[in-house]
């Protein structure tokens, strides 16, 4: 079992507890209580009757603009419920829920307008604090959803919200709450973004994408459209945090190509889109939930100071920073320990290290504390020496914003800020439990000890009001693994000898190691003096004036495509040519040109050098086209066919007013326009047929003129793929397989042919390759066709053989009608012919194979395969297989192979027709050749006298036989059976080819074909 607490004080004398009881061995919570008190935690009551008490409650949420308004979820895996208060949980009315609260979000001015995000990826809203609930959108990412920036966003209603759409692509949109219909929905961001990057804070609104394998972002500042972020051109960043954007500036972290425990990080100008290296190599960690931790630490009061735990030659260390990460520096370790004696820390071999996590648990300071009421008052857990430790750590303090530090104590604290950050506070960590608590009135110069309670306590967190008039504070925890929560409630008021009169304040000026001008001004604080044991009436310190400073270097850093070289000079990077002038600039206009600086984003510098290192105007120069780029909205080199495609064309250098831009899309079409400005929302095409399309783009002026193209893959969806393939082939014998498509003008595919067992599919570009079956067996072939992101598929099963016979089958007229022509149905109706046949003839169920063929007629080809056992010889087996077909040809004649397709329908299977040559032959013959086509010749003219002379039916078989060279297999074609058939010579057969033509244009006449479906499928052989 384990107990959790949460808490709340509501800035009156009220607090909320809600505690809760969890089973490890169920996995879930079982019990849970809400506690009150009216006095401050004095007293407690326990308010289960008035929520129910049955009810097992999950999450307590208090207003953030009116904390008399209380909401209480319930635990989902009971019920799915809200309870209101709107008189700090004195009363509460119980709503019900038709879904599972994962999270909510308030609206930062309306105390009635919440968001609530539930388990199955939805996100709600609410207009009268949590009563009834709308749908504002599906499919939306966890935690990427915000509300409105006042002063930004025209609807107070607007939500951002990052949504998936139903085939899985991420997109930013906006819509108001109220009413966010299909039609109401705004996509500022044009094409799709990757999931869990949408970053809206303050002025800036971040996305990213993935263009050609790589990450890129792009920034909307104050709303305006969005603009690709540059980061130093090789940085090829994998991951980007955004860290801040409160000053006027993005802080962002990024892992580069070659990082993997570290991040660098990176500064922005104003608008967010130029970023600046500030600070290597900067240490990371993974958070409870998997997160990654940047040890980077912003001191609260103090603008543009910072604080990172830095790589260096694989040892971790403390700096410091100032302006905003123009400079930093090591921090200076204590000159004396907690016994008086002298450390011995010379920089830079050994300086002072601190930990910069931030708690996990609200309750608890973590590892680095800041205020900033408290301006230049640091407390963190650290170490001294050659590098950052987790093993023999102390507690360290700062009075004067990080320029020299004392050492507190020698084990880890938890820290706190007292009356309005006039006092601190110090317990021991809850690993051992502990009865004693320190208090320091001087800046942690001195700590007096104070007990809090007679047993000692496992402390779990402290709640300390901020900015509270109650000298009040609440410890909570246990006596023991199974005791129940224990509250104990300190009030320090007694502390304090009298209110702080002007005469308790001493002014203290913010310095960094003696310099007076931090982040270009003087700035000069009141604070109590230390020791005075007297009652802040206000904040404890305040800022008493300002006052700018001239100018220097350090109030300037490297511009874009600039690095600052060991001489402290900014020079430009070897991948960057500050001759570029903008394609925007056109001549007669003025631009600024960088002299390789900027200065820092809210420094207050004013004269002095700024004249010197500011960006110089000057009039745009009249230039060529350089630089030309053309692409597609969301970088794909892909559309579907009859789909929008946007180009977008830029231009590195040029005169963009006076500069002409073609287009040339590849299929015969082609625009043009007068200056770029007219393409800023991209050109927009349709290609109407597929294929692979070269799109040529052209810039070109009175000066000059550049190009460039990219090839663009138009797909068309592949609705149906059939496989064409003999049934049974020849061993060793070169056959051919064929994949027909439909809609048969899909020209982008790709065709992975799996043969027989091989792990590995062959690939072409062709819908037919030839193949040799080396082993006899049933083979299994399956053609997969690719278009775009789909994949279809057909297999065939293909029987080796040495030799074989067929017989070419047809059927009684009614079964035309049942035949739906598809695969499925022609194997079922193949089984059923088989099964058929083997009642007639006493053949092993092996030696018979039944092909029925796609199309109407329907018509199929019997196959008659030898024996597996062939230890009586070749001869045996070719006797064996004469045999069975006199017996199946009688029996077809005779018209006693039938089966039944439906109660009362009978269908009849007939011979078509009757081989010429015994059967389909492997070992070749160079002597027979001639004298079997011979008897063949005389034995068709018999058969065609007969037929023409007695006017009866003949049953027919195929031809099959092979020739000595590595011919393709070819089939003889077939003689039909007309009362009126006249004389026919060998050379009168039709082609393969001829069969197929004269088939498929029967078919269209008929109305009958499926343009899926090719002609039938004719075994290809050799004819004699």
């Amino acid at each position: 079992m384990m107990k959790r607490l949460t808490a709340d004080m509501l800035g009156s004398l009220v607090i909320l507890i809600l505690t809760k009881l969890y089973d490890f061995h169920l996995g879930s919570v079982t019990e849970s209580s809400l506690w009150r008190s009216r006095d401050y935690g004095t007293t407690y009551e326990r308010l289960n009757d008035k929520v129910g008490v049955k009810t097992v409650l999950s999450y307590l949420y208090v207003c953030p603009t009116n904390k008399r308004k209380i909401m209480v979820l319930t635990d989902p895996e009971f019920e799915s419920s809200v309870l209101i208060s709107y008189d700090e949980g004195a009363t509460f009315q119980k709503y019900r829920l038709g879904f599972y609260v994962l999270s909510l979000l308030f609206h930062p001015e309306k105390e009635d307008w919440i968001l609530a995000y539930s388990h199955d990826q939805k996100l709600y809203s609410s207009f009268d604090f949590g009563r009834k609930w709308q749908l504002v959108h599906e499919r939306v990412t966890p935690n990427r959803f915000y509300w409105c920036v006042s002063g930004l966003d025209k609807e107070a209603d607007l939500v951002h919200i990052e949504a998936h759409t139903p085939d899985g692509h991420c997109q930013y949109m906006t819509c108001r709450a109220q009413t966010c219909s299909e039609s109401a929905r705004t996509f500022p961001f044009p094409g799709y973004i990757e999931s869990n990057s949408l970053v809206v804070q303050d002025d800036y609104i971040v996305v990213q994408v993935t263009m050609a394998g790589r990450a890129a972002y792009y920034v909307s500042y104050q709303r305006e459209p969005f603009l690709l972020i540059k980061i130093p051109k090789y940085s090829l960043p994998k991951d980007m945090h955004i860290l801040s954007t409160d000053q006027g500036q993005v802080f962002a972290a990024v892992q580069e190509w070659n990082q993997n425990d570290t991040y660098n990080l990176y500064i922005s100008d104003q608008r967010g889109i130029l970023f600046t290296l500030a600070l290597e190599n900067v240490k990371t960690s993974r958070g409870l939930g998997g997160n990654s931790m940047i040890d980077l630490y912003e001191v609260a009061g103090i603008k543009g100071m910072l604080i990172a735990n830095r790589k260096v030659e694989n040892q971790v260390k403390t700096y410091i920073t100032y302006n905003k990460g123009r400079d930093w520096r090591l921090l200076q370790a204590p000159s004396k320990d907690l016994e008086g004696n002298d450390i011995y820390c010379v920089l830079p071999f050994c300086s002072l290290h601190l930990q910069l996590q931030m708690s996990e648990n609200p309750y608890l300071s973590g590892s680095i504390t800041t205020k900033g009421s408290v301006p230049g008052v640091i407390v963190a857990t650290g170490n001294i020496g050659s590098e950052l430790s987790y093993n023999s750590v102390g507690m360290f303090v700062s009075s004067d914003a990080g320029n020299t530090w004392r050492h507190i104590f020698e084990e880890e604290h938890n820290i706190w800020f007292l009356d309005k950050g006039g006092a601190l506070l110090a317990v021991a960590p809850p690993a051992a439990p502990v009865r004693h608590l320190w208090i320091s009135f001087d800046e942690g110069r001195q700590w007096t000890r104070h007990s809090f309670s007679a047993t000692p306590l496992y402390v779990d967190g402290v709640l300390v009001e901020p900015g509270s008039e109650n000298q009040v504070l609440t410890f909570f925890g246990h006596f023991s693994d199974r005791s129940e929560w224990q509250l104990i409630k300190v009030d320090y008021k007694a502390l304090f000898s009298k209110q702080c009169a002007e005469g308790d304040y001493q002014t203290w000026h913010l310095h960094n190691q003696g310099e007076p001008c931090v982040m270009g001004q003087k700035q000069i604080y009141m604070k109590r003096r230390p020791g005075n044991y007297c009652m802040l009436g206000r904040e404890s310190s305040r800022i008493l004036s300002v006052e700018p400073c001239i100018c220097r270097a350090h109030d300037f850093e490297c511009d874009y495509g600039f690095e600052r070289r060991g001489s402290g000079t900014c020079l430009p990077a070897f991948w960057f040519n500050p001759a570029t002038v903008s394609w925007s600039c056109s001549h007669g206009q003025n631009y600024l040109n960088s002299t390789g600086y900027r200065k820092v984003v809210a420094n207050n510098c004013t004269k002095g050098v700024k004249e010197m290192y500011a960006a110089r105007k000057q009039a745009c120069p009249e230039r060529p086209p350089r630089g030309l780029q053309l692409g597609t909205r969301g970088s794909k080199l892909t559309a579907n066919l009859g789909s929008n495609v946007t180009f977008l064309v830029q231009l590195e250098e040029g005169d963009s007013l006076r500069t002409n831009i073609q287009l040339d899309f590849g299929d015969g079409t082609a625009v043009s326009y007068s200056n770029l400005s007219w393409t800023e929302d991209g050109i927009r095409h349709v290609y109407r047929s597929a294929g692979i399309f070269r799109v040529i783009a052209l810039a070109e002026n009175s000066l000059g003129s550049d190009s460039t193209s990219l090839y663009l893959h138009v797909t068309c969806p592949v609705e149906h793929v059939q496989l064409l393939a003999p049934f049974v082939v020849i061993k060793n014998k070169e056959v051919n397989l064929t994949a027909v498509v439909w809609p048969s003008n899909c020209r982008t595919l790709t065709y992975f042919w799996w043969l027989g067992n091989n792990t590995e599919p062959v690939i072409t570009l062709e819908g037919s390759i030839p193949h040799v079956f080396a082993a006899e067996g049933m083979n299994t072939v399956t053609v997969q066709v690719s278009s775009a992101s789909s994949i279809l598929q057909d297999t065939k099963t293909i029987a080796v053989q040495e030799f074989f016979k067929s017989l070419l089958l047809s059927f009684s007229p009614n079964l035309d009608d049942a035949n739906p022509d598809i695969p499925e149905w022609r194997q079922d109706v193949g089984g059923v012919i088989k099964k058929s046949l083997l009642q007639i003839a006493d053949v092993p169920a092996d030696q018979l194979l039944v092909a029925v063929f796609p199309g109407i007629p329907t018509a199929a080809e019997l196959f008659l395969l030898p024996s597996r056992n062939q230890s009586e010889g070749r001869k045996k087996s070719v006797e064996d297989l004469e045999q069975i077909a006199e017996v199946l040809i009688i029996a077809l004649n005779q018209n006693l192979v039938e089966f039944e397709l439906k109660p009362g329908s009978r269908v009849i299977v007939y011979i078509t027709q009757l081989t010429l040559a015994p059967l389909v032959d492997s070992i070749p013959r160079h002597s027979s050749s001639a004298m079997l086509m011979l008897l063949s010749v005389v034995f068709l003219g018999f058969a065609v006298f007969l037929i023409y002379k007695f006017k009866r039916k003949i049953p027919w078989i195929n031809i099959y036989a092979e020739v000595n060279h590595e011919k393709e297999q070819e089939m003889l074609g077939t003689v039909g059976q007309s009362d009126a058939t006249p004389k026919i010579t060998l050379s009168e057969f039709s082609t393969p080819k001829e069969l197929m033509e004269k088939e498929l244009d029967g078919r269209i006449k008929r109305g009958m074909i499926n343009p899926c479906e090719s002609t039938r499928e004719i075994p290809n052989c050799t004819s004699v």
